[in-house]
């Protein structure tokens, strides 16, 4: 009886007040993005960067896990792109302007930064890298494909991206799925060596002094 005589005395605006609130708190909870979700767009730093990349870009391997940590990216992606940009080589500028480990266009820079200081190039790079993997959703092929040839190729029909892009693609995929999957040794690695890539970490090598 007593029950009975407490409902009726409350008010029916906070009776649904009340039943609408429960509604949203369960909801919320329902499509809040769980631990996947959250990974795939802030990955987790590796402790270690895989075997399959050169002792040129492995060098970098503790300046590679914080710069990526700073900017929520895997490792062994900003690995890949310093492998096939620079090999590793801090004053490495191509004859298209591109500088440094990251080879990052001049008008990425603010003004009187040093491009080719391997803090200040990563930066640039790995936010301009970053930039691109939102825009392409997470696909890692579509963010290195940005990464060398504009963010505007992302939502391109892949057909009609530059050569060089496609040819991009084609290494950085392939090497960063191999050294994702655990693997020692990279045979995308060793065709981009092949076609020329070897030149590149000589030069980076001597660069180094290794």
């Amino acid at each position: 009886m007593t029950q009975k005589l407490i409902v009726r005395l409350i008010p029916v605006e906070a009776f649904l007040l009340a039943a609408l609130l429960g509604y949203l708190y369960t909801t919320l909870r329902l499509i809040a993005p769980g631990p996947a979700l959250q990974a795939q767009s802030a990955p987790q730093p590796a402790g270690s960067l895989s075997p399959v990349f050169t002792p040129e870009v492995r060098r970098w391997e503790k300046e590679i896990l914080a710069w990526s940590a700073a900017y929520g990216l895997d490792p062994n992606l900003a690995a890949t792109v310093m492998q096939i940009e620079s090999c590793g080589n801090p004053q490495a500028i191509s004859r298209s302007g591109a500088q440094g480990l990251f080879q990052v266009m001049p008008f990425h820079f603010a003004a009187g930064e040093s491009t080719l200081d391997p803090g200040t190039n990563a930066a640039r790079g790995l936010d301009y890298l970053a930039r691109g993997l939102a825009l392409a959703g997470g696909q890692v092929g579509l963010a290195l494909a940005g990464y060398n040839g504009g963010h505007s190729q992302i939502g391109r029909d892949s057909t009609l991206w530059p050569n060089e892009t496609q040819r991009y693609y084609y290494w950085g995929t392939g090497i960063y799925d191999e050294a994702s999957a655990g693997a020692s040794q990279s045979a995308r690695l060793g065709e981009w060596l092949s076609a020329g890539g070897a030149s590149l970490c000589a030069s980076a090598a001597a660069q180094l002094g290794s």
